[in-house]
C-alpha cells in the first residue's frame, strides 16, 4: 500500500503543479486520507502486539482485530489502485511534463540567445521594432532565469511559452526590416500625392463656404464656420510629418518614416473630412432648394410604410397615436420654410431626426407580437 500510495502521491503532487485546474489533489485527498487511517490503526495495533509479547500476554480479540486491520489496509491499497488507474493517463502525463520543464528552459534560453546575437549583428538592430524586440526578448530571459523550474513548474511553462513567443516575434520583424525602406518610400510617394490632392480639395472650400453664406440662411453653415481654418492646420500639420519622414528615411530609419507617413495620412483624412463638410452641404442645400419636398416625400412614405405595419401586426392602440404624431410633426416642420432664405439645413435636420425616429418605431415593432387590432 505505501509504495502505491507512494507513487500516487508523485503524480498528485506533479498535476497540482502542472495543471492545478484539474483540481486533482481535492480527489485524491479522501483516498489518501484513508491511506494513513489504516496505516496509523496498523502501526498502533503492532505496537500493542510487541508490548503485550514483551510482557507474555495476550490481546484480547486478537485475531478479529488482525483480520479487520487486513481488510482495512486491502481496502485503503484498492482504493490507490482505482484512483491510479481512473487517472493514470493525466497522472503520468503531469510527471512528464514536469521532468521536462528544466530541459525546456534550458533550450528557449539556448533559442533566445541566438536570437540575441543575430539581432546584435543585423545591421537592423537600430530599427525600433527590431529594438524593442530585443527589449521583450531580454526582459522575458531575465525572468525565466527567476524561476525555479523544480518548484514553480506552472510558472517555468508560462515563461518559456514568453520567451518562445518573443523568440519568434523577433525573427518576424528581422525578416521584415530589409523591406521597411522600399515600404517607407512607397508611403512617402503615395502621401505626396495625396497631399496635393487634398490641397487642391481644399482650394474649392472657401467658395464653397461663401456660397453657403450668399445662398442660404446662416444657421444653416454654422457649425461649419472654422472648417477653412482646421483643414489648412491638418494640411500643415501632413506636409510636416511628410518632411521629417523624408529626413528618417534619408537617415536609414524607415521605421520612424513610415510611422511619420502614417501621422500624415491621419492629418489629411481629418482636412478631407473637413472639406467634404462643406462643399457636400453646399450639394445638399442645393438639391433641397430646388425640390423641397423629395426629402418630405421619402419621410412620409416611411411614415406611411409604419403605420401598415402597425395595422398588420395589431400594435394600432400601440403606436397609431405615436405615429400620427410624426405626421403632424412633418407638417410643422414643412411650415417652418419661410421667409427670404429658409433654414433649409434645420429642415433637413429635422427631417432625419424624424425618420430615424419612425425607424426605431418600426423595429420595436418588429420584435413584438400585437393582439390589438383595433
Amino acid at each position: 500500500m505505501d509504495r502505491r500510495q507512494t507513487a500516487a502521491e508523485a503524480g498528485v503532487a506533479a498535476s497540482e503543479q502542472v495543471f492545478p485546474e484539474r483540481h486533482i489533489g481535492a480527489v485524491w485527498e479522501p483516498v489518501r486520507a484513508r491511506c494513513y487511517a489504516a496505516s496509523g490503526a496498523y502501526l498502533s495495533f503492532t505496537d500493542e502486539l510487541d508490548s503485550a509479547e514483551a510482557a507474555g500476554t495476550a490481546i484480547a480479540d486478537g485475531p478479529a482485530r488482525a483480520d479487520a486491520l487486513v481488510r482495512e489496509l486491502a481496502a485503503a491499497a484498492r482504493g490507490v489502485d482505482e484512483f491510479y488507474h481512473a487517472h493514470r493517463a493525466g497522472l503520468e502525463h503531469a510527471v512528464s511534463v514536469r521532468a521536462s520543464v528544466p530541459q525546456l528552459l534550458a533550450q528557449v534560453r539556448a533559442e533566445a540567445e541566438r536570437e540575441l546575437a543575430a539581432a546584435e549583428s543585423s545591421e537592423y538592430v537600430s530599427y525600433p521594432s527590431v529594438a524593442a524586440g530585443v527589449r521583450k526578448l531580454s526582459e522575458a530571459l531575465v525572468t525565466a532565469s527567476g524561476v525555479d523550474p523544480g518548484t514553480a513548474v506552472a510558472a517555468a511553462r508560462e515563461v518559456a511559452t514568453e520567451v518562445r513567443q518573443a523568440c519568434v516575434e523577433l525573427r518576424e520583424v528581422l525578416a521584415q526590416a530589409p523591406s521597411r525602406a522600399n515600404a517607407a518610400s512607397n508611403a512617402i510617394a503615395s502621401v505626396t500625392t495625396r497631399l496635393a490632392a487634398v490641397r487642391n480639395r481644399a482650394d474649392a472650400l472657401g467658395p464653397a463656404y461663401s456660397a453657403l453664406l450668399r445662398e442660404f440662411n446662416a444657421a444653416s453653415s454654422a457649425d461649419l464656420t472654422n472648417n477653412e481654418r482646421e483643414s489648412r492646420r491638418g494640411i500643415e500639420a501632413a506636409d510636416a510629418a511628410l518632411v521629417r519622414a523624408r529626413v528618417a528615411a534619408a537617415d536609414r530609419d524607415p521605421e520612424t518614416a513610415l510611422d511619420l507617413t502614417a501621422t500624415a495620412r491621419e492629418h489629411l483624412a481629418e482636412s478631407e473630412q473637413l472639406v467634404d463638410a462643406v462643399t457636400r452641404r453646399l450639394e445638399l442645400l442645393r438639391e433641397v432648394r430646388a425640390d423641397p419636398e423629395a426629402q418630405l416625400r421619402t419621410v412620409r412614405f416611411r411614415l406611411r410604410d409604419a403605420q401598415m405595419l402597425a395595422v398588420d401586426r395589431g400594435l394600432v392602440g400601440e403606436w397609431g397615436s405615436v405615429l400620427d404624431a410624426q405626421a403632424e410633426r412633418l407638417d410643422r416642420i414643412t411650415a417652418g420654410l419661410t421667409g427670404r432664405h429658409p433654414d433649409y439645413w434645420a429642415y433637413v435636420s429635422e427631417l432625419r431626426t424624424v425618420a430615424e425616429f419612425i425607424a426605431g418605431v418600426v423595429d420595436r415593432m418588429r420584435k413584438t407580437v400585437g393582439t390589438d387590432s383595433t
